[in-house]
């Protein structure tokens, strides 16, 4: 997110406001000073829930973390946060302990490409949908405890992953 200055010095905006006044889309960005001036400023009685949740992960964590940051590009993993855009392909693999619980979350659950198969490809579609069965099965079987039968099937998967198609 772009950080704005206040239109009447060069501090920082914390109050944005827009008005449409005859179909003029007017904005405002003021800091706290100029926005006390203009009546806008509201004191604020509750605190943010950026800064509870930062503080509650903090805690959690145990303290300030080390920021991780891309070694090829220099992207940190806040920079990542505020825009949503990674900097390079290296990124994938230097954030990839915090990337993984966002795209889980973001692709229901999902960790690893499926995608569809051609039709030409005829016994690797079957191959696919086997597969497919069988990682629903293991995900059923560590959800009901059934250990064994989650070992089993992790290497019946692997098995037939190893196998060429």
């Amino acid at each position: 997110m772009l950080k704005r200055k206040c239109d009447q010095c060069n501090s920082p905006a914390t109050h944005h406001s827009v008005e449409i006044i005859k179909g003029q889309k007017i904005e405002k960005h003021l800091c706290d000073a100029h926005a006390a001036e203009a009546g806008l400023a509201i004191k604020a009685v509750h605190t943010p829930i950026n800064e509870l949740l930062t503080n509650f992960v903090k805690v959690r964590s145990g303290g300030a973390a080390q920021e991780t940051v891309c070694e090829h590009c220099g992207l940190r993993f806040s920079e990542f946060r505020e825009s949503s855009l990674l900097g390079c392909q290296s990124c994938y693999t230097a954030f990839e302990e915090q990337l993984g619980p966002l795209l889980e979350r973001a692709h229901e659950g999902g960790t690893h490409h499926l995608g569809k198969v051609p039709r030409r490809a005829g016994a690797g579609q079957e191959r696919q949908q086997h597969l497919l069965r069988m990682r629903k099965r293991l995900a059923e079987a560590v959800d009901c405890e059934d250990y064994e039968l989650a070992v089993r099937l992790r290497d019946d998967i692997r098995g037939i992953e190893e196998q060429p198609e």
